[in-house]
């Protein structure tokens, strides 16, 4: 006879041999990943759809996960890209009044797994202690933990380029804006003047990042991750940007490459894979971190004028500022562990952020990278 409440049916097998028995929601089956966990309070749903998450299981620190469901216009990308979730407890009620359908089931219908009712506090511990981990998640009774902990050790993310299978796959003119309801800066373009033509490789791009530049008053043409540079300036854009993405920056040579070809050409905004990419560019190196940055609420310091920015992040990987040539300007850093957080080079006219100007952790203290930019490629006209 079936039970009427839900059994612990799932494992996650970390490759430190712990395992970590739970109950599963979304969908079934056994998928392999990196497990980082992300310290931010809501937005569980833009994260499910950033395709920097590609690749990996993430953990949320705040316990109580999907009391306010899911809707379609809070995603940052057409589909979910994380590997699975993983969090302490699923609330069993939604109550919000733009939620369109449960966390579950919106999970099932992507193919998603996700884990509830484990110790997600002692799970990332263990993270903060020994770094980053790959998993298994199973809900494959026949498979061994034997079997599970070998999958999670013989897997690997480091060196592999997983910016390929996020990133479209041709060229298109994104159009939308911030809608009313939500613009909140002074500085926007709402004029029909001639705008000014971004070109936007894609990365892994989150679809705010695009609404912004436009409300700033830019036209976008969105390109593949591979798409070459030549073709690029026959479009005669005012400016690139290199948007964000997941992954080892190391593993895409090609698309550092496509940022050296623009340098010192037009004016370039770099985001956190971007920022990564300008960085190895410039002629500097990029590291692996030990558990990374991932959440709503990191504090930044812009060193110019010693403005403080609560930011959010998702990255795994850094830009050694010791690695860095003469002439490369360190403007942000992160105040948590003093890891470079924005790079300029004003005579070249390139400037790249680490974290993402278009969420709003702060609510809105990183939005003005986007004006900044705007600046520069107006600047660069006159």
């Amino acid at each position: 006879m079936e039970r009427p409440w839900k059994t612990t049916d799932l494992r996650l097998v970390l490759e430190d041999g712990s395992i970590w028995r739970g109950k599963s929601f979304g969908s079934s089956g056994t998928q392999v990943g990196e497990v980082v966990f992300n310290t931010s309070l809501t937005g569980y749903q833009e994260i499910l759809t950033d395709p920097s998450y590609a690749g990996q299981f993430v953990l949320m620190t705040q316990p109580h996960i999907g009391n306010t469901g899911v809707n379609f216009g809070d995603e940052e990308s057409q589909q979910c890209h994380l590997a699975g979730l993983v969090i302490r407890s699923l609330s069993p009620c939604v109550s919000n009044w733009r939620s369109q359908k449960t966390l579950s089931d919106y999970l099932k219908e992507r193919n998603i797994m996700g884990i509830s009712d484990i110790d997600t506090r002692a799970i990332t511990r263990r993270l903060r202690e020994d770094g980053s981990l790959i998993g298994v998640l199973s809900t494959d009774a026949f498979k061994t933990d034997e079997e599970l902990l070998h999958m999670s050790r013989t897997w690997h993310i480091v060196g592999k380029d997983l910016i390929t299978d996020v990133s479209c796959t041709e060229p298109y003119e994104w159009k939308d804006a911030t809608s009313d309801d939500w613009e909140f800066s002074n500085k926007v373009n709402t004029s029909n003047d001639t705008k000014l033509h971004v070109v936007a490789y894609d990365f892994g791009v989150k679809q705010n990042i695009l609404r912004r530049l436009v409300s700033y008053g830019c036209k976008i043409t969105v390109v593949p991750s591979k798409f070459p540079a030549s073709e690029v300036l026959k479009l005669n854009p005012d400016g690139v940007l290199f948007s964000n993405g997941p992954g080892d920056p190391s593993a895409v040579p090609y698309a550092v490459d496509s940022v050296r070809s623009f340098l010192g050409k037009l004016p370039v905004f770099g985001i956190c894979m971007g920022h990564q990419l300008l960085g190895q560019a410039l002629g500097g190196k990029t590291f692996k971190m030990k558990f990374g940055h991932h959440g709503g609420n990191h504090p930044v310091r812009h060193l110019p004028t010693g403005r403080i920015e609560i930011s959010a992040q998702n990255h795994n990987y850094a830009v050694d500022i010791a690695s860095l040539p003469e002439g490369v300007e360190v403007t942000h850093i992160n105040l948590n562990d003093g890891t470079c957080a924005g790079l300029t080079i004003p005579a070249m006219k390139v400037m790249s952020i680490q974290y993402h100007p278009e969420a709003s952790p702060g609510p809105h203290d990183a939005d003005p990278a986007f004006y900044d930019f705007v600046q520069m490629m107006s600047q660069n006209q006159a």
